[in-house]
């Protein structure tokens, strides 16, 4: 297999150091496929459905993921630019390793995510419905949360002394963290319920 297209059905295929550059695959479906060294640039994963697949080591500038559907789907070793995986449904999605610029998932629904061992640049969580999200030694520059509503989420594993930005702090409310992480959150937590420290 060489390539991706629109609204079609991938079943068991492997695709090994593929370039899959500006490919439009808006609406496929891919079952049981590992992708692996692939390129995918400006890639169209628009609406796909992923299901029970592995990325390994895929690289990308730009990749386009809004309102895609993924299930039993491990990422790992990924080196992305800008991710849109906004209004998405992500259930047992594994992100492993690797770093993203920055990753949209405004307004998704997430269950049994974990991000482990990962570089995240900017996380952009605004309007997410998160449940039993985990994050193990994650790194993040800027974290937003405006809207968010979190349920049994566990981010002891956040590393919040890296953090340089916290947006909607009120959206960690359903998480929980260390009591080093909340000296490191005093700040903007204090702000948050207009609270001055003197």
């Amino acid at each position: 297999m060489t390539t991706l297209r629109r609204d079609d059905l991938y079943d068991d295929e492997t695709f090994d150091g593929t370039d899959l550059s500006g490919v439009d695959a808006t609406g496929s479906t891919l079952v049981d496929c590992t992708l692996r060294g692939v390129v995918l640039d400006d890639a169209r994963l628009t609406r796909a459905t992923l299901r029970g697949c592995d990325l390994v080591d895929a690289r990308a500038t730009v990749l386009d993921a809004v309102r895609g559907d993924w299930t039993d789907v491990t990422v790992a070793g990924a080196r992305f630019g800008g991710v849109s995986a906004y209004e998405s449904r992500w259930r047992r999605v594994t992100l492993r390793g690797g770093k993203i610029d920055y990753l949209n998932l405004r307004d998704a629904t997430l269950d049994d995510v974990v991000l482990d061992g990962c570089t995240v640049d900017a996380l952009d969580l605004a309007g997410v419905r998160a449940t039993r999200l985990v994050l193990r030694d994650v790194r993040v520059r800027e974290l937003v949360l405006d809207r968010a509503r979190l349920a049994a989420c566990d981010l002891t594993g956040l590393d919040t002394g890296g953090l340089r930005a916290v947006r909607g702090v009120g959206g960690l409310a359903g998480a929980s963290i260390t009591a080093a992480q909340l000296v490191d959150l005093a700040p903007v937590l204090a702000e948050h319920v207009g609270l001055t420290v003197v």
